[in-house]
């Protein structure tokens, strides 16, 4: 299997337990549930990003910037 289909199914399983993270942290009825569900969000969220920034790093995961005209007219679509 090629390292960048192995990388994108590695992100793409950190990113539903991220998921998975921030509903435990939103549905958690105690504070010890909640602080330990929100930690664990907050480590994979930190692992989710180096993830994000090594497939970049090699191309892996381009993105495109948006026009700033586009970005303006964002603003003001829901600004108002």
């Amino acid at each position: 299997m090629q390292d960048q289909v192995i990388m994108d199914n590695i992100l793409t399983s950190v990113k539903n337990a991220c998921d998975i993270f921030m509903h435990g942290t939103i549905e958690s009825s105690t504070p010890n549930v909640n602080a330990a569900f929100k930690q664990s969000l907050n480590d994979c969220l930190c692992i989710q990003n180096e993830i994000y920034a090594k497939m970049a790093e090699k191309g892996w995961y381009p993105s495109t910037t948006a026009p700033q005209q586009q970005i303006q007219q964002t603003k003001q679509k829901y600004s108002n």
